[in-house]
């Protein structure tokens, strides 16, 4: 299996030698799965967060959500400035990507279909706007395919022309951090992905 971190930072190693601080859209999931992405890769990267979740069934939990990362890009003193900019929220459009498979299995073909629905969607956005590379917080979480998204990250860098950020923030305790910084903060940790489908499992 590919170790997505060591290419992370073979990555990070090239661009600290040749003194470069690239620019990164990171898409973001929710508050405690960005957090200690935004505190590893704030050293290395120019970042804008890209707040980009139709799969989130409820408006009101989206709003939540959205709320609270922004709060922890405000409180947290991060190694350099981030930047946050929303997505469009359109649940219908995730309901019509994962049609027929609402009873797949967590994990499964209808998670694959939503990475990618949300992936394709910040590739589209960082190549619109010149970014260096795209990336997800999503692999942080020990109930996510890091081997599936970052198949699906580099099929679309090949597609839209732009650099994939390779990763698995699992690694290097990323999660266990990603749980202290939630306790600090006092972030709001939600109980299931965001479809209403991950909430019944």
């Amino acid at each position: 299996m590919t170790n997505y971190q060591l290419i992370l930072d073979e990555i990070i190693n090239e661009n600290v030698s040749l003194g470069k601080r690239p620019t990164l859209l990171l898409h973001a999931c929710c508050a405690p799965c960005s957090s200690y992405v935004l505190e590893y890769l704030s050293k290395y990267f120019e970042i804008t967060v890209f707040y980009y979740n139709p799969n989130i069934s409820s408006l009101e939990e989206y709003e939540k959500r959205k709320e609270e990362i922004k709060r922890f890009i405000d409180e947290c003193n991060f190694s350099s400035d981030i930047k946050f900019v929303e997505g469009l929220y359109d649940n219908d459009k995730y309901e019509e990507v994962i049609k027929g498979l609402e009873n797949e299995k967590e994990g499964g073909s209808r998670c694959k279909k939503c990475y990618y629905l949300r992936l394709e969607e910040s590739a589209k956005y960082a190549s619109d706007n010149n970014f260096d590379y795209f990336s997800t917080t999503l692999s942080i979480s020990p109930y996510k395919n890091a081997q599936a998204l970052n198949e699906i990250g580099k099929e679309l860098s090949d597609k839209f022309g732009i650099s994939y950020l390779f990763s698995d923030f699992k690694k290097k305790n990323g999660y266990k951090r990603s749980i202290e910084l939630s306790s600090i903060f006092k972030l709001y940790r939600q109980d299931y992905c965001g479809c209403i489908y991950s909430q019944k499992r």
